[in-house]
């Protein structure tokens, strides 16, 4: 597929970013059928107009990238879909994976990795940026032990990994729930995780074998 007269829907909830990512697309030669500000509405401009591509934003108000692409794939809806974000994180990239996307893309490097992106897509292949790659094998290569984890911090990444509440956790170390936060805190720090809800749950399920 040609990128001339490919049809495209945008959508990031920041106003400057969606209208450089169109003038940026647009230079481009490509299509712009709608600019979306949120997850519901560049879901809903998919079921309407079904474009060749979609590009958005990882976080959005209503829905998030990863979800409009979990409705698309649900949906059996054609469209490729390329999505930008500002984290590396190794649980999201298993999801784009896993959901088959055609482009991750870090913002910060989307002006290099954009178009280069777009004509691997539209030729049916898959788009990852570089320093994805990096970040992944870095972070896949750690066990606990290269981290320097307590043996308390262990005990309670596999409680956490059998997908044991705060309070249960407590119980069993006989320490207070504010303790097992602290050290949730810790070990979220030693795997360089971000503060993302259930990160460190979804890390733990994916490594059981290393805890």
């Amino acid at each position: 597929m040609s990128k001339k007269n490919t049809s495209v829907i945008i959508a990031d909830d920041h106003p400057i970013l969606l209208k450089g990512l169109g003038d940026f697309l647009r230079d481009m030669d490509l299509t712009i059928l709608c600019e979306c500000p949120t997850g519901g509405a560049a879901l809903n401009a998919i079921r309407t107009y079904v474009p060749d591509l979609a590009i958005l934003d990882l976080e959005m108000p209503e829905y998030t990238g990863i979800e409009v692409a979990k409705a698309c794939l649900k949906e059996n809806i054609p469209t490729k879909i390329i999505l930008l974000t500002l984290h590396k994180e190794l649980y999201l990239y298993q999801q784009a994976k896993e959901l088959n996307l055609s482009g991750y893309i870090l913002k910060e490097f989307a002006l290099k990795d954009l178009s280069k992106a777009i004509s691997k897509v539209l030729n049916d292949e898959q788009f990852f940026s570089e320093e994805i790659f990096d970040h992944v094998q870095k972070v896949s290569a750690q066990k606990p032990e290269d981290n320097s984890l307590t043996p308390s911090e262990k005990k309670i990444l596999k409680w956490i990994a059998e997908g044991l509440p705060t309070k249960d956790i407590a119980k069993k170390l006989f320490i207070s729930e504010r303790t097992v936060e602290k050290h949730r805190s810790n070990i979220i720090s030693k795997l360089n995780l971000e503060k993302k809800h259930n990160a460190l749950l979804v890390w733990a399920q994916k490594n059981k074998d290393i805890i």
